[in-house]
């Protein structure tokens, strides 16, 4: 059985090597000049820094050629809305990927590409680090690799990169050692993403979102937004996810007044089921990009993501709900400040306190505390509204005058 097994991917193995020797045989054709291919988290969200660029680039640049490049499973979004894609590693993505001018990303790309000499790879990243990063790891517990390896791939990943991108001076010197990079090519500009939340922080861009969602307008919305876990898998790439969280504690206590968005990873590949509390918590999981989601969000419960950097934007309360926090710190990642004593919201470790936390944060309003304060200032001093302007001056407008 096992030989019959070996027979039949063989064939397929011959395919994909066939495939990445093309990939990087066509890198060598005539450049396109003006095209621009974006892509964000592997091709399965329309969102982050990618999607501010892009949205920038097509309102005020309109002769560049823009393609996003996309999970196929995501088509209709982009159908529906008229964004030019092709179809991630399709054999039109082969002949068009390699010969573009300009590739924006927000995660890294596979091993196996190389970078064809003519083209100028972004790197937008896509947070600030809380959680330590590649070469600041001690130790890997994903899938299909080695600590050794998993560190090579990811320095060898960071030399294709023309440049990257940093939200403030603290993730630019993160970025500088634990990628190996080169500092004089990171630009620290703020992340394009948040100007999004300088510009419709406004009641009339609250509500058209909450009627886009059905979220009713006279309850608070907390935002639930977890990160992953390295060791918890079902295979390489795909992580799985157990909430921690009781729905149905917090809707005894808070369900009259508040709703829940919840916001899992996009690596986290199982869904969870909340048809028990409909019209209190809403799966926002497969929602295009949070940016919409923190507008609206009177609260924003987390946990080791780096999404409340970009929250703290709005100036809004945090929570910590660390339920793990001693395994998370120790074992699978670590962190590059020390949590406890230095976050702006409180940790909290058990359901208990978590509600008695958020119904503290409901009580005190939108209202930012010293420590929010203090953090907004050290983290999100370049979220102007114009983070995107600056990047699109550096990469395209300064290199196209060359």
């Amino acid at each position: 059985m096992k030989k019959f097994t070996k027979v039949l991917r063989e064939p397929r193995k011959i395919v994909y090597k066939l495939y990445h020797t093309l990939f990087n045989l066509i890198g060598f054709f005539p450049i396109k000049k003006n095209l621009i291919i974006f892509e964000s988290f592997l091709g399965k969200q329309y969102s982050d820094n990618p999607r501010a660029i892009y949205e920038y680039l097509r309102e005020y640049y309109p002769n560049y050629q823009l393609l996003w490049s996309i999970d196929k499973k995501q088509k209709r979004r982009y159908l529906e809305d008229n964004i030019p894609f092709i179809n991630r590693f399709s054999i039109k993505w082969l002949f068009v990927m390699p010969r573009a001018n300009y590739w924006v990303i927000n995660s890294r790309m596979p091993y196996w590409i190389k970078k064809p000499r003519h083209t100028i790879y972004l790197q937008t990243w896509h947070g600030t680090p809380l959680k330590k990063l590649a070469g600041d790891m001690d130790e890997i517990y994903m899938p299909g690799t080695t600590t050794k390896r998993y560190k090579e791939a990811f320095y060898k990943e960071a030399q294709n990169w023309d440049y990257l991108i940093s939200p403030n001076a603290y993730s630019t010197a993160i970025f500088e050692r634990a990628f190996k990079y080169d500092r004089s090519k990171i630009l620290e500009t703020g992340y394009p993403r948040n100007d999004f939340l300088k510009q419709q922080n406004t009641k009339s861009a609250d509500d058209k979102i909450k009627d886009e969602l059905g979220i009713p307008k006279h309850k608070k919305v907390i935002l639930y937004a977890p990160t992953w876990r390295d060791n918890e898998y079902y295979g390489i790439g795909k992580y799985k996810f157990s909430l921690k969280i009781d729905f149905e504690q917090l809707r005894d206590a808070l369900g009259e007044e508040c709703v829940i968005l919840l916001r899992l990873h996009y690596l986290i590949a199982n869904r969870v089921d909340i048809s028990a509390y409909k019209n209190f918590v809403y799966d926002l999981s497969s929602y295009d990009d949070i940016r919409e989601l923190y507008i609206i969000s009177d609260l924003l419960i987390t946990d080791y993501s780096s999404v409340f950097f970009d929250f703290l934007c709005l100036k809004r309360p945090i929570i910590f709900y660390t339920y793990d926090f001693e395994t998370y710190r120790d074992h699978l990642r670590g962190f590059y400040f020390d949590l406890e004593k230095e976050a702006p919201g409180p940790l909290v470790k058990t359901m208990e306190q978590l509600v008695v936390a958020i119904q503290q944060a409901i009580k005190e309003g939108r209202q930012p505390s010293e420590a929010i304060i203090k953090f907004h200032q050290k983290f999100c001093h370049l979220e102007d509204g114009f983070s995107t302007k600056r990047v699109v001056k550096s990469v395209f407008l300064e290199r196209a005058s060359e």
